[in-house]
């Protein structure tokens, strides 16, 4: 039996910082990555899909959000399986018994509303830990186990959602999956695959080779967040219920962060050149933790850099909190801008004020002379 292990779709997802036509290029790609799934299971003859928990980013959509990501469903062709995860819950309020998904939901569609075994096919059953609530108060993973026999002839896979302890800063929390049982649960036949959902990054949990996350099959945070996203499992089970896991690969958008040291305009040089060696800029966001000490000359040629790459990449900015540029007037530094009388006494107020211990006014006028230095190449040129 082979099937594709995917979770974390997260349909209707914005990001804060995609402005102009990069969201809805970001959530279309989101809707591309799912009916891309057809081909895939095409190619390595997947029987059924797997979706574990968090298909839609919550449980209040649009409309159109709600029926664009139903026919991307509908163009995997195979059985597709919903779990309801934290994002979008089985509560009053769900997505999943709205009057729009239960009229719309195409035949191929199944959503897990109830835990427990649900049969595939004669021989093979899921077994579902779907969520009803945003905030558990038991391990769902665990009552959904409790009780369940010896598998016996029937291959079982568990689709489940939410934490593992064994990852999890707080052990405490009584939402969180217990590895031990599951594992117990693996080890007497019970089941035989957990399918996870809830980690965005490609996650293999512990050594059995039987519990993987698969993540988001498209990044959703950056990579100090999200390690390795952008994948989907395919997952065998043979006749002796022996599990092997595949991942592949299927997620075009990036989202990168870069730590660099700027000091001189060749750091600013290198910086520009290992932007513009990076592929598929409509697709990738840039967040820059910038460090350093510049000229105001130097600071204007970093800005008209990030001003450029700007418009070339889906979205590029500083991160605030990692980025620390002191920026000083170097001597001389507008000795040749060709003014004299108050312009010339302008600009040397100006030089005074940044070279300040006042930090707001110095910011201000650092920004002032970048800014003159900008107009007066401009005007050069």
């Amino acid at each position: 039996m082979r099937f594709l292990h995917t979770a974390d779709w997260q349909l209707g997802m914005t990001r804060h910082f995609l402005a102009g036509d990069a969201q809805p290029r970001y959530s279309a790609a989101r809707r591309d990555a799912v009916a891309g799934l057809g081909a895939l299971a095409a190619e390595v003859g997947a029987e059924f899909v797997v979706v574990a928990g968090d298909v839609f980013e919550h449980n209040q959509l649009d409309p159109k959000v709600i029926g664009q990501s139903l026919e991307a469903m509908r163009a995997i062709g195979i059985p597709v399986y919903l779990l309801p995860g934290n994002h979008d819950p089985l509560d009053a309020s769900s997505v999943f018994t709205s009057t729009l998904f239960t009229r719309e939901c195409p035949d191929n569609v199944i959503v897990l509303d109830r835990p427990g075994p649900h049969q595939v096919k004669p021989g093979v059953e899921i077994v579902a830990a779907p969520w009803r609530s945003k905030a558990p108060t038991t391990d769902l993973v665990a009552e959904v186990l409790e009780g369940l026999e010896d598998a016996g002839a029937v291959t079982r896979v568990l689709v489940a959602h939410g934490g593992v302890d064994v990852l999890d800063p707080d052990r405490d929390k009584p939402s969180l999956i217990r590895l031990a049982g599951l594992e117990e649960a693996l080890t007497r036949g019970a089941i035989h695959y957990a399918a996870l959902g809830d980690k965005h990054s490609l996650t293999q949990v512990g050594d059995s080779g039987r519990v993987w996350y698969s993540g988001s099959p498209e990044v959703t945070n950056f990579d100090d967040v999200e390690s390795n996203p952008g994948h989907v499992l395919v997952v065998d089970i043979d006749e002796t219920n022996a599990v092997s896991v595949t991942p592949r690969h299927v997620g075009h958008w990036r989202f990168v962060t870069l730590h660099r040291q700027v000091d001189t305009n060749r750091d600013i040089a290198d910086l520009d050149m290992n932007l513009d060696q990076m592929p598929d800029k409509e697709r990738t966001v840039v967040r820059l933790a910038l460090t350093g000490s510049l000229t105001v000359t130097d600071r204007a040629a970093l800005d008209a850099c990030l001003d450029r790459y700007g418009r070339l990449f889906a979205h590029l900015r500083t991160w605030e909190r990692h980025t620390d540029l002191a920026v000083i007037p170097a001597d001389g530094e507008f000795t040749d801008l060709g003014v004299g009388g108050f312009a010339a006494a302008a600009v040397e107020e100006l030089v005074a004020t940044a070279r300040g211990d006042d930090t707001d006014s110095a910011t201000d006028a650092q920004a002032a002379l970048a800014l003159l230095l900008r107009l007066t190449d401009r005007r050069s040129a």
